[in-house]
């Protein structure tokens, strides 16, 4: 278990030792699966309550349970809504992640909900972060973090503009929406994008990152794709999922089960019961 102190975030200290974070994701609301998540060694974990099975109940007390694990706690937000934004900081997370941000003023309406004032326009009422942290103020400005999602193609339009929208702490790059919106439902939708096409926007995403002095971040299927996007320049890389990498053991599980009891016998095998 953590000591409780003053508010700092631990992917900020990674980054400053110029390494790359590894993000988990959990999309199941229960305590149990994040607290499984969270001992997994991950530098963050993001709960997602845009497209997860969960609302603020469950993303509280799973927040809660993250809270004894070195872990760095985000959500992604459902949309651009200060209530939700400004709640679930209150509630403990050091990060949040919100979609379609599709230009600046959209950026800068979103920076605003994150920090308080004269930075944002923030409420204060950090209500469970103070008992989670031990010390919650002002300083909060300085720790949590805000990261837009570039998906669209009006977003990739204005995206100079949008990364450099002060107070923004990075992109994070959704591949799936971002090869629907642009490639005009071309593409299916999909991690580890492997079309040239779509490589050169995702590096193209990074490019604008790092000239505004950003971090960037992206959503991938596969260890191995992750790997590449770090060496493309990635600070932060998500490898999957709590429900893909449920099925995908569960499946490994049930083939080895019938290549070993389901294979054919040798023609002198005998079985007996």
């Amino acid at each position: 278990m953590r000591e409780m102190n003053v508010f700092s975030n631990k992917l900020k200290k990674i980054w400053a030792e110029h390494k790359p974070v590894l993000n988990g994701w959990i999309l199941i609301g229960n305590g149990f699966t994040a607290e499984i998540m969270a001992a997994q060694s991950y530098d963050a974990v993001t709960i997602d309550m845009q497209h997860g099975a969960l609302g603020f109940s469950e993303t509280l007390s799973m927040l809660q349970v993250m809270r004894g694990y070195d872990v760095t706690p985000m959500v992604r937000v459902p949309w651009r809504d200060p209530g939700t934004i400004m709640k679930v900081l209150d509630a403990g997370a050091q990060g949040i992640i919100c979609p379609m941000i599709n230009n600046a003023r959209e950026a800068e309406e979103f920076v605003s909900y994150v920090h308080y004032p004269p930075r944002g326009q923030r409420s204060y009422g950090p209500t469970r972060a103070t008992f989670a942290y031990g010390s919650y103020g002002l300083d909060a400005n300085d720790e949590v973090l805000a990261f837009a999602m570039i998906e669209t193609k009006e977003a990739l339009a204005n995206l100079d503009e949008i990364v450099a929208t002060k107070g923004l702490s990075g992109i994070y790059v959704g591949p799936s929406d971002l090869a629907i919106d642009t490639q005009d439902g071309r593409l299916a939708p999909g991690f580890d994008r492997e079309e040239p096409e779509m490589i050169e926007l995702i590096r193209q995403i990074e490019r604008a990152c790092k000239r505004h002095g950003i971090h960037a971040g992206i959503h991938c299927g596969t260890p191995q794709y992750a790997a590449r996007a770090v060496e493309w320049g990635f600070d932060l890389t998500t490898v999957s999922g709590d429900s893909r990498l449920l099925a995908a053991g569960a499946a490994a599980s049930v083939r080895q089960w019938r290549d070993l009891v389901e294979r054919p016998s040798s023609p002198d095998s005998t079985v007996g019961y």
